[in-house]
């Protein structure tokens, strides 16, 4: 059982800095239990789990791994738990913002380095309510997925590229997931070496690579490399609430818009990711007036 200990160069926040890849309640490849954040990855080197624990008495995060992939997995700790980060080049330029850096300063962008990982729920979230997404993701894994190795195994590991492919249509369809997004997805896993090359690109450039694949446009690649390369200005584009609840924040008006978004994070220009984070931990988000978004479901259709 391979094992190391992370320690970070300043304030560090275990669960909101690895908050961000959970997708959603019961997601079946991340759980926190008794302060653990237990975590199923599917590596180059084949699926892995990992442990992370917070030790404060000891100064640094204590990790664990199991299966094939567990060296791979600690060998991108660092990376995963923020090292590469440099929160210091931030500057806030609105009260808001430094206020909740102020009050959330172990904060870190996570790095996984892996691309499908987060590539394939971001394809799913495409369109549809968070709900009917992370509904998708865990029926996936549980019907499709494998058990996660060690004693994660109530855990599982989301499949390989071939298994992707091998999924039936009508497995699609029961999971509430349209031709569009499924065949998105099969497109990506097909293209699956090159999709991971993006992992050791500069965003420009991994941006560029993802959204040469049709279906993946300027939304699912922010989301994605937001967590594969822990990039601080992937700024998300298309966003139905993030555009509202930064303008509200930052101006107290309501109706944002992507330019008008973009215009306001201006003075964060290469920060912009960094910033529309803190925002989002501020809570400061405007008064909900309309009805929910419905949930629609195929599989009844």
């Amino acid at each position: 059982m391979p094992a190391r200990t992370w320690r970070p160069p300043g304030p560090f926040d275990l669960h909101r800095t690895l908050g961000v890849l959970q997708r959603g309640p019961g997601d079946p490849a991340f759980a926190v239990r008794g302060g653990e954040v237990w975590r199923a990855c599917r590596t180059p080197q084949g699926p892995g789990t990992l442990r992370l624990a917070a030790r404060p008495s000891a100064g640094g995060v204590e990790a664990e791994a199991w299966g094939p992939g567990a060296d791979w997995l600690l060998d991108h700790l660092p990376g995963l738990l923020g090292e590469f980060d440099e929160p210091a080049e931030f500057t806030a330029r609105h009260r808001v913002v430094h206020e909740a850096r102020r009050r959330h300063p172990g904060v870190r962008l996570a790095r996984t380095g892996l691309v499908l990982e987060s590539l394939i729920p971001s394809i799913l979230e495409q369109k549809v309510t968070s709900d009917e997404a992370y509904r998708a993701w865990r029926l996936l894994l549980w019907r499709h997925g494998e058990a996660a190795p060690g004693p994660g195994e109530r855990l599982r590991v989301m499949p390989d590229p071939r298994g992707w492919a091998l999924i039936p249509s009508w497995e699609w369809h029961r999971a509430g997931v349209d031709a569009k997004r499924s065949d998105t997805i099969l497109r990506a896993v097909r293209a699956a070496r090159r999709m991971e090359e993006a992992a050791r690109m500069d965003l420009a450039d991994a941006t560029r690579r993802l959204t040469a694949l049709p279906g993946i446009g300027p939304w699912t690649a922010a989301e994605t490399l937001q967590r594969t390369l822990g990039a601080p200005d992937a700024i998300t584009v298309g966003d139905l609430h993030l555009p509202k609840i930064i303008g509200y924040a930052l101006t107290g008006r309501r109706g944002t818009t992507d330019e008008e978004m973009l215009a306001l994070l201006a003075p964060y220009e290469g920060q912009r990711h960094r910033a529309a984070r803190l925002i989002l931990l501020s809570g400061r988000v405007p008064p909900r007036r309309a009805p929910r978004f419905p949930v629609g479901d195929i599989a009844r259709l």
